[in-house]
């Protein structure tokens, strides 16, 4: 089932998040629903808060690399309850976007790798180095799951300049 999507100025977005206690049907349901939300909204990552749920849930498409050099989107991955550790010292900047903040994408520096566990939509352990793009999604998704946006990892220059933007953002949105 599509789920609605939280925007920007909905302070939703701003509560941190609690952890899965049990993997009950609910959940595994909700987090496909997760998926059809995110495809549905042309997204490749989706957190809980962002459609109005408060639980540790993360859920990403990567994108890949074909041999002729187009992307395109890998499979659905979950994960509940992720812990990042482990960023790299080497950064990188490459923009952003969300779908909780429409038509804005802004250059983001971020690590260029992490460590993510978690569980999976079975409950299975997840322990592995994730690098690239694929580790700037779970690290975007992450932040939502702790009331961080992307906007609040800009320096303020730029947050400054962004803020008409944002203005419309919550005007059209909320």
């Amino acid at each position: 089932m599509i789920l609605p999507l939280v925007y920007y100025g909905n302070p939703k977005l701003r509560s941190r998040c609690l952890e899965v206690t049990e993997i009950t049907e609910e959940i595994r349901e909700l987090c496909l629903d997760m998926v059809e939300t995110m495809d549905a909204n042309n997204g490749v990552g989706l957190s809980s808060t962002q459609i109005g749920k408060f639980l540790r849930i993360i859920v990403i498409r990567p994108v890949l690399d074909a041999e002729e050099g187009d992307a395109f989107l890998g499979e659905a991955e979950i994960y509940i309850n992720p812990k990042l550790s482990s960023p790299s010292e080497e950064t990188q900047k490459s923009p952003e976007g969300c779908l909780s903040v429409p038509g804005l994408h802004e250059e983001v520096e971020r690590p260029m790798s992490i460590h993510i566990d978690a569980l999976d939509i079975d409950g299975n352990k997840i322990s592995k180095k994730v690098t690239g793009f694929k580790a700037r999604e779970i690290m975007h998704e992450n932040d939502h799951l702790n009331g961080v946006l992307f906007i609040d990892r800009l320096p303020a220059k730029k947050r400054k300049e962004i803020e008409p933007a944002l203005k419309e953002i919550k005007a059209k949105y909320n």
